[in-house]
Parts: structure tokens; C-alpha cells; sequence
């Protein structure tokens, strides 16, 4: 199970930090990332590890601005997001599978993940 918090409603400039915690699997052989969708739109990329190196890789709106982590020892991903803007608005999601995407395409590609968190909401007001 992967288990994401906090979210939370915040003015334009603020920052939160999302975290993802799974439980009932070796958390190290998992490739995650994060995936987000505002109301009426696409889900989109937003940030993973990538392959066995555990290289981070961005989307582009969010370069910069987010940075993703993890902590073995805690079976914890975090998303910290900071100079957040009103377009961040939007469902958060943590995902997970194993083994990890080597291949870019398949990384950003959240059809490609077998596992899903509940999602939190991240509000961005302007």
C-alpha cells in the first residue's frame, strides 16, 4: 500500500512537502515518482527515480521548483514543493513499481506504474 500526505491548501510562494509511505514490500526495489491531476485535465508527470541509479528526473513546469527524495530506512518518498503556484493545483499521486524504469518514456508514463496512492489534494491560491 502506498500512503501519501500532505497536502493542503496555500498561497502562491508557499511550500509544502508531499510525503509516500509504503508498507508490505521491500520499498528499496521500487521505482516512484509522483504524479499529479488538476480538475478536467490530463494526468501528468511530475517527478520519479529513475532505473537502478535512483536519478531524478522532472517535468519541466515543476523543474527547479520541486525536488523528490527518498528514505529507505523509512519507506518514505517526499515530494518538497516550493515557490508553488496556482497551476499547481491539482490531486497529488505517489506510485510505485518494480523494477525501477530505466527507459524515460516508460518513467513519465503513469499507465506504466502497477501501484497507486489515494492521492492528496494540494491547493495553490493565488
Amino acid at each position: 500500500q502506498l500512503q501519501a500526505s500532505g497536502g493542503g491548501l496555500v498561497q502562491a510562494g508557499a511550500s509544502l512537502r508531499l510525503s509516500c509511505t509504503v508498507s508490505g514490500r521491500t520499498f528499496s526495489r521500487y521505482g516512484m515518482g509522483w504524479f499529479r491531476q488538476a480538475p478536467g485535465m490530463e494526468r501528468e508527470f511530475v517527478a520519479a527515480f529513475r532505473g537502478s541509479s535512483g536519478t531524478t528526473h522532472y517535468a519541466d513546469s515543476v523543474k527547479g521548483r520541486f525536488t523528490i527524495s527518498r528514505d529507505n530506512a523509512k519507506n518514505t518518498i517526499y515530494l518538497q514543493m516550493n515557490s508553488l503556484k496556482p497551476e499547481d493545483t491539482a490531486v497529488y499521486y505517489c506510485v510505485a513499481d518494480t523494477p525501477p524504469f530505466a527507459i524515460l518514456s516508460m518513467m513519465r508514463s503513469g499507465s506504466s506504474y502497477e501501484y497507486w496512492g489515494q492521492g492528496t489534494q494540494v491547493t495553490v491560491s493565488s
